[in-house]
């Protein structure tokens, strides 16, 4: 004891000698820095600037395209683009989800990470999300229920969706279509600053409901097409823009028993692709359409026979595409566009995807390629070489 004590009285002095002299203490940092200026010699490996910058979430996220999909039951998750591979036309697909009996693949799109989703849901209503703030799971994976994302409202159902990356786009709008063939378009500002709880986005009648909504820029043409097989082709200047909470105008004039099921925005040089419940599709020259106006009953587009079953989209695609379908049974198949032949309007297509026994084709998405054009002299030699597909039976 009387050991340490004189040692720690030792150190009390030096400590006490080093407090009092500022040479005594620029000595020892000196030797520190010596020190450390040996120990790491090696050329520096950053650069230090003037200024400032600020960081954001998202600017440590890579900015990458997503499969996001959507069950029956309001299960929503997100994957790589690259977890399906190609395969031919008519192949039997992969399974997307691993979900119950009583759930299935509703709906499915692709979006980049930074992109925004705005959900509108059967309320007629809006709600506004980041795709990097969905779940990242595997593809056997179920997701997270959406009313853990969004406010959604009792008994509240997500019917459409719209994927934004800038809000402030001059002469582009968000046209809507319902079920009635109900059209509005309201500027894209407009959802620029949605309520956590949502904010209304169309009135609609207690007998209607939203069925799509997508992004329409000026002299664009809109396709609403039919359950039924019947499309109607006019100029979005025949639908006036208004305000959020308004109604809309007469799109198509519905022939009895039938019903609105897919909107088209003409944009591209492009086909139309119309797929049946059954697994038939097939690809059409946009100017097959002949343009009337806004009300017009419309004209076939596929033949619904007892083979094709009713109409389930109708979609622009372009040569270089990737169509992915997706079954209520949850099977999804990817496969390039091309590879579908190109044939006249009032025929009933070939075979896309082979259906499990009890299955249907509930949704398709297109993936994008990064050369949206395509020659269309290119679309009419297509068009001569494969017209015979109309005229031979299916196998």
């Amino acid at each position: 004891i009387e050991q340490e004590y004189s040692q720690l009285v030792k150190t009390v002095e030096k400590l006490r000698s080093i407090l009092a002299s500022k040479q005594l203490r620029m000595n020892i940092i000196k030797e520190e820095l010596e020190e450390m200026k040996n120990k790491y010699n090696d050329p520096r490996r950053t650069i230090i600037l003037e200024g400032s910058a600020d960081f954001e979430t998202e600017d440590l996220i890579a900015d990458e395209e997503m499969v996001v999909t959507i069950s029956h039951q309001g299960y929503i998750k997100r994957f790589p683009i690259n977890t399906y591979k190609k395969q031919r036309r008519g192949g039997k697909g992969l399974s997307a989800s691993n979900l119950k009996d009583e759930d299935f693949i509703e709906s499915i799109f692709v979006a980049s990470t930074h992109s925004y989703i705005l959900f509108f849901t059967d309320f007629g209503k809006c709600y506004w999300l980041k795709v990097h703030k969905i779940p990242s799971l595997s593809r056997q994976a179920r997701g997270k229920a959406i009313v853990n994302l969004l406010q959604l409202e009792k008994n509240e159902k997500i019917e459409a969706f719209v994927t934004v990356r800038d809000f402030n786009q001059p002469d582009t709008y968000v046209a809507m279509i319902t079920k009635k063939g109900t059209i509005k378009k309201t500027e894209l500002s407009a959802f620029s600053h949605p309520r956590s709880n949502g904010i209304i986005a169309i009135k609609l009648d207690e007998d209607d409901k939203l069925i799509d909504a997508q992004l329409i820029e000026k002299g664009n043409d809109v396709i609403v097409a039919t359950r039924n097989g019947f499309a109607n082709r006019f100029s979005e200047e025949e639908v006036r823009a208004t305000g959020r909470n308004t109604h809309g105008v007469r799109a198509i004039s519905l022939r009895p028993h039938d019903e609105v099921v897919s909107m088209v925005i003409v944009k591209r040089k492009g086909t139309i692709l119309a797929i049946s419940e059954n697994g038939y599709g097939k690809r059409t020259l946009v100017d097959s359409y002949r343009k009337t106006h806004r009300g017009a009953k419309g004209v076939i587009t596929i033949k619904t026979t007892e083979r094709n079953g009713h109409l389930i989209s109708l979609m622009e695609v372009v040569d270089n595409d990737d169509l992915m379908i997706i079954t209520k049974k949850g099977i999804i198949i990817r496969q390039p566009v091309e590879k579908i032949s190109i044939i006249g309007r009032a025929t009933q297509g070939v075979r896309l995807i082979n259906l499990y026994p009890g299955d249907k084709v509930h949704d398709i998405a297109r993936i994008a390629a990064e050369d949206e054009t395509i020659d269309s002299d290119e679309l009419i030699e297509k068009e001569k070489i494969e017209k015979t597909a109309e005229e031979q039976p299916e196998e």
